[in-house]
C-alpha cells in the first residue's frame, strides 16, 4: 500500500486487516502520520527511489496505489512538483511490479480526471479533459495503466474518488492534514474555533445557493471499495475504471449549515472570488462499482459523515496533534 499512512489510507488498511489481508504499507511519511500505522508494518520509503519500490514489492500478492500530491491550487502554481511525483514515481513502481510478476493494482484515481464535465452526474465514458495539473497526473497514470496492462499482463483498477470525508466510527484514524485543504474538517475546525473562519471560493456557480457542488463519499465506504477491487483483480477481474461517490451533491453553503446544526456552533465565513483549477459541480455516477465490484454507499448520507468527523476533531485528533 503506498500512501497507505494518510488519511484514506489508514482506513484502507484497517478494512483490508479486518478482511484477512496484511496491509504492508510503503510510505515517506512527507504527508502521512506514523501513528496512522496500526494494522500492519510500515516500510518508510520513497516510490522515487526504484530499488526500496523493487524490494517492496517482491513477494506481495498485490499493490493498492494511493501515494500522491492531492492539493489542486498547490498543483496549478507548482505542476513539475505533480507530473513528476504523482506520474514519474508510479513508472517505478509499475516497472518493478512487472519484474516481480505481480499483477493487481488498484489506484486511487479522481474526479479530477473529468475536468468541466459535460453531464452531471459523470459516467465513467465522459470525456476527460483536465482543467489542472492534479487531474492531469492522474489522467497520466490511468493512461499508463491501461499500456502496462497490454503490454505486460497488469491487471488494473483505477478508482475515481470524489470527495472523502468522514472518519472511522472507533475514532481511533481520521483525517489530519498539513495544511488542510478539504472543506468538511476546515468548516469543522472553524466551528471549533480552531480556525478564525472559512473562505467560501465562488458563490456565482450555477448551483442552487451559488456555491460549487461536490459529492461527499464516507471514508470507510471508500476503503471497502479498494478490498473488494483488490479481491476482483486477485480473482481475475479485467481491468477498468470506475467511480466511487454517491450521486448525490451537497453545495458548500449546504455542508456550512449541516456543521452548525450538528455541532450546536456559528461558523464564521469569508466569500471570495472562484478558485482556479475548480469545477463548478463534482457528483458521481457510480452504478458501475455496484455491477463490478457489487459495492454501494452504506455511511455516505452527509449528517454521518459531517457527525464521525466532528467527533474525531472533537477528541480522537487530540491524541496525535
Amino acid at each position: 500500500m503506498t500512501g497507505g499512512a494518510g488519511y484514506i489510507g489508514s482506513h484502507v488498511a484497517k478494512a483490508l486487516a479486518e478482511a484477512g489481508h496484511t496491509p504492508v504499507v510503503f510510505d515517506n511519511l512527507e504527508m502521512g502520520h506514523r501513528w496512522a500505522v496500526q494494522f500492519g508494518p510500515l516500510i518508510e520509503a520513497d516510490l522515487a527511489d526504484a530499488a526500496a519500490v523493487k524490494e517492496a514489492v517482491s513477494g506481495v500478492d498485490g499493490v493498492i496505489h494511493m501515494a500522491g500530491y492531492i492539493f489542486v491550487g498547490e498543483s496549478v502554481k507548482a505542476p513539475s512538483k505533480y507530473y513528476r511525483n504523482n506520474f514519474n514515481n508510479t513508472l517505478n513502481l509499475l516497472d518493478a511490479m512487472v519484474e516481480s510478476g505481480v499483477k493487481p493494482i488498484v489506484f486511487s484515481s479522481t474526479a479530477a480526471v473529468y475536468g468541466e464535465p459535460e453531464v452531471v452526474p459523470i459516467p465513467e465514458e465522459s470525456r476527460k479533459v483536465q482543467i489542472n495539473p492534479y487531474g492531469e497526473s492522474k489522467y497520466f497514470i490511468e493512461q499508463a495503466l491501461q499500456w502496462y496492462s497490454s503490454a505486460h499482463g497488469l491487471r488494473t483498477l483505477a478508482l475515481r474518488y470524489f470527495n472523502a470525508a468522514g472518519a472511522d466510527a472507533s475514532g481511533t484514524i481520521g483525517e489530519m492534514h498539513n495544511p488542510e485543504t478539504h472543506l468538511i474538517p476546515l468548516i469543522i475546525l472553524a466551528a471549533l474555533g480552531k480556525r478564525p473562519h472559512i473562505q467560501v471560493f465562488g458563490t456565482d456557480y450555477p448551483s442552487p445557493d451559488g456555491t460549487a457542488v461536490r459529492d461527499y463519499i464516507h471514508v470507510t465506504d471508500l476503503a471497502r471499495a479498494h478490498v473488494l477491487g483488490i479481491d476482483y483483480l486477485s480473482q481475475g477481474g479485467a481491468s477498468t475504471a470506475l467511480n466511487v461517490g454517491t450521486g448525490q451533491g451537497h453545495t458548500v453553503r449546504e455542508v456550512i449549515r449541516t456543521v452548525e446544526g450538528l455541532s450546536g456552533m456559528a461558523v464564521p465565513v469569508i466569500e471570495g472570488p472562484r478558485r482556479e483549477g475548480d469545477s463548478p459541480s463534482l457528483v458521481a455516477l457510480a452504478e458501475k462499482a455496484g455491477k463490478v465490484l457489487g459495492w454501494k454507499p452504506e455511511h455516505s448520507s452527509l449528517d454521518e459523515i459531517v457527525r464521525s468527523a466532528l467527533a474525531w476533531h472533537r477528541e480522537g485528533a487530540a491524541r496525535y496533534s
